[in-house]
Formats: structure tokens, sequence, C-alpha cells
């Protein structure tokens, strides 16, 4: 009987990475970041090197035909992950260049070793590695002498106990064709998609030796601090799919701030449930959604409100802009027209932990998907089922809206079939009654509750939303008013 031998990762200090690798990186493993200019492969490399970097783990950096170090270092000291006071003590820079003008692979491999040997790396860098292959002559003989140069590097730098990374500019088919992928441990492919006008950077873990790594590409972002990576996952199970949780049989009802709707829901949304409001322009969506939001905080609830058109600089609802202004309610918006859900819900989900936030408004879907990469618009419905996934993992109530012609005589309320992934549905419309433009409400759904189906009359005061009673006329919905009553 053997004993298994454990294989120790480390964190790699870049949001997100952690969770592609499958729990990290593999130490004394031989990888390479592979992809194509302005990916961000130098910065990844930087950014992980400086979060292990420290007295007890030393990294070596080279550089070959690309930047020099001190051009490298102007540009990598402007993200937030660069520790000045690491360099030269626990970080060091060798320029590699001369070695290679000299065209022997021998006399690379030494001085690398010789400044392995020198140092005790325990993390070293290779940038551009694919300048060392270039160096390498013609034919089968030039293919064998870097193929063995690149498994005598490799084994070389396991037996001095150093995670290794070569970094180059590869296309994903250049790098699994080359012999370093015969040795590499892992490979991290980066790539810049793009469509229309519209970039998005992109990361994918090919290859990682001794773990289960997540499969295909994954958005990120270079932010002030460095590399961001949004993994493409749905949130772990609700509790009570949890095998021996409590399940709540009766929901708690959570009001909407407007107590004839909540008549109509019978008591108020199920908490953790989902709205969708749905309605023609001026029916008072957002005026619904600022009522919810003000409920919460007189229930001392913290809430947050997502934002695709109506930024709260220009926003003319005052009582949306007090309860910003009192870090009661947080906003969150965003001016690029490049977004991925990915980020979208990275800003939403930090908001709502780091506010406790019990209450969500998106506003609006419509303008939601302008918002999107080309890319991601073409697979709307996933999108925002994604979205609304998040929320009811974390638990909040939730109202959304989402603009649509007034064609309710087609008994349609969404686009793109939305309407099928919420809990709960509230339709705003107009409706032509004795010379006037009326608007009527009624709840279309709500999974797992009674509700009514009345057909309701209401106005948009100052006050917020008046819901009454016109008890005169029937068949609205089939685009007929047919008068009952007197009509008063």
């Amino acid at each position: 009987m053997t004993d298994k031998v454990m294989l120790r990762t480390l964190n790699t200090g870049v949001p997100g990475l952690d969770l592609l690798l499958g729990g990290g990186l593999i130490e004394f493993s031989f990888n390479l970041i592979a992809g194509s200019p302005g990916c961000g492969k130098t910065t990844l490399a930087h950014q992980i090197m400086f979060s292990l970097a420290g007295p007890d783990c030393r990294a070596l950096f080279f550089t070959v035909l690309g930047e020099p170090p001190l051009k490298m270092l102007r540009y990598q000291q402007q993200f937030g992950f660069f520790d000045l006071d690491k360099v030269g003590s626990s970080i060091r820079y060798i320029n590699l260049a001369e070695d290679l003008r000299a065209g022997d692979f021998s006399g690379v491999l030494e001085r690398i070793m010789k400044e392995v040997e020198d140092f005790s790396p325990s993390l070293v860098f290779v940038d551009s590695f694919r300048s060392v292959v270039q160096t390498a002559k013609g034919g089968l003989e030039g293919v064998a002498d870097l193929q063995a140069f690149v498994q005598e590097l490799g084994t070389r730098m396991t037996s001095w106990q150093a995670t290794t990374f070569l970094i180059g500019e590869y296309t994903q088919s250049d790098a699994e064709a080359n012999p370093i992928m015969t040795v590499a441990d892992g490979m991290i492919a980066l790539s810049q998609w793009q469509e229309q006008n519209s970039v998005v950077r992109k990361i994918r873990v090919v290859k990682m030796r001794g773990q289960a790594h997540m499969a295909g590409w994954h958005p990120l972002r270079i932010t002030d601090d460095g590399l961001r990576i949004y993994p493409r996952l749905l949130p772990p199970l609700a509790d009570d799919r949890v095998p021996g949780a409590c399940i709540e049989r009766e929901p708690r009802r959570i009001s909407t701030g407007v107590p004839d709707l909540d008549q109509l829901l019978c008591g108020g949304l199920p908490q953790g449930h989902t709205a969708l409001v749905v309605g023609p322009t001026g029916t008072g969506k957002t005026i619904l959604g600022t009522r919810f939001l003000q409920e919460g905080v007189q229930q001392g609830e913290k809430g947050v409100a997502m934002l695709f058109e109506k930024g709260t600089a220009r926003l003319r609802n005052a009582q949306l802009a007090e309860m910003v202004q009192a870090g009661q309610v947080r906003v969150i918006e965003s001016r690029s027209l490049d977004l991925t859900v990915e980020e979208l819900l990275d800003d939403l989900v930090c908001a709502i932990a780091e506010t406790g936030a019990t209450r969500v408004v998106i506003d609006s879907l419509s303008e939601f998907g302008l918002y999107l990469a080309p890319e991601v618009r073409g697979d709307f419905r996933r999108a925002v089922f994604r979205v609304l996934a998040s929320l009811a993992k974390g638990g909040v109530t939730a109202i959304v809206t989402v603009g649509m012609e007034d064609r309710f005589t087609d008994m349609r309320f969404s686009f793109d079939d939305i309407s099928f992934l919420t809990d709960a549905v509230i339709a705003m419309r107009y409706a032509e009654v004795e010379g006037r433009l009326c608007k009527l409400v009624s709840v279309v759904k709500v999974r797992g509750s009674a509700h009514s189906n009345e057909l309701r009359e209401y106005r948009i005061t100052d006050q917020g939303i008046e819901i009454g009673v016109r008890p005169g006329y029937t068949g609205l919905l089939s685009g007929s008013p047919t008068r009952t009553g007197d009509g008063h």
C-alpha cells in the first residue's frame, strides 16, 4: 500500500482565477501563459508574482527580446498589486537578450540555471518565451534542439522546486502544436474577442494536470488593481435544496409599498420572489420600483437599484435620490457598452453582500440588452436567467421592469419569453374608456401563491401610485371595453 502524494496549491491572487484552476496553482508546476498581444499576459504574470513573492518565496523574472525590465516596471507599477519594496529583495529581473543572440540554447540554459542557483527562487518567469522558440534552427534538427531545451529546462526547474511560467504570444493552435505542450503541466490561454465595435477579453484554462479545472472561455477585465476574472457559472443550490434543510411552507410577504397592489397579491410578494413589472412607456414602472425600495427603507431594510438608463445625476425621482444619498439604497450603473453578464452579476452580488440588501430593483431589462456585448445579446434569455438565479440564491425580493408595446390583447407579457423565468408578473397597461386614457394594472401570476385576477384602474399622483376600483367595465383585456354598469 502506498501513500497518495498530496499536491500543494498556491493562491494566485487574481480574483476568479483560482476557481478556474480548480482551487489554485499546483506548486512546482511548469506552466504556459499564451495569447495574442494586448490580452494581459504580462500583467497576469506580474499579478501572480507580486501576490506570491516574499522573503520565503522569491521570484526571478527573465525578459528576452520583449520589453526591457525598466520599461516593463514603468507600466506594471501603475497597478494596485505592485509593491516596489519587493523588487530587488524578493523579486529580481534578468535580461537574456544578449545570451539569446548568441544562438546557443545551452548558453541560455546555463545562464538561467546560474541565476536560479544564485537566487534560489520559488517562482520563475520567462517573458517572452516565444522569442526563444523563434531562434531555433529550421528543420528537424532545430525542433529536436528546442524539444531537448524545453524538457531540460522543465526538469531542472522541477528539481529546484520552482513553479515556472513561460509567457508567449501564441494562438491556441500554435501552443497546442508546440513541443512545449508535451512537458507543460498547465496552460492558460488569453484572447480578445471582437464583434462589431466591441472587444471582450477572455481567459481559458486549457490544461492543468492533477486537478479538475473549469472548462470554457471566461470574461476578464484589466482594472486599476490588475486582472479580474468573472467565471461563467450559476450560484450554488439554494438552502431549501440541501437535504435536511428546513423548508418554509409559507414565506413571509413583502409589501410593494402600494397597499392596494398588496391586496391584489394577497398580502404582498412572497419573500425571495422576483416580480416582472411589464408595461409601455409612462405607465409608472420606475415609480413602482421606487415605492418598493421606499417601503423597504421604512422597514429598516437596505436596497440595491441597478439602473441602465436613468443615472442618479439625471434622475428626477427625488425619493430615490434621497435614499441613495442617505446610503439606504446602493445604485449600480455603467456607461460601458461592452459589458458581460458576469461583470454585472459580480457588481450586483457584491452590492447585496456589502449592504445586506433585502430588496433589489432592476430598471429595466429593455435597456439591459443595450449595454451587453454583441455576443451576449444573442443569448439574452440565458443572460436574464443567470441574473435571476443569483437573486434567488441571495434570498432577496426583487422587482424587474421591462418596457413593452401595448399589445396585451396578444396575452404576451415579455420579449424572449423571459416572463417564464420570473416568479410573478404584474402587468400595467393603457385602455381608452369613455374618451379618456386610463391606466390599468393586473397580477398575471404569482408562483406558488394565490392572487387576484381583477383588472384595476390606477392613477399616478405626487404620492405615487393610487389604485382604485372601476367595477363598471369588463373585457378590457380583450381590447373591446364593455360597459356593464354606470362606470362611476
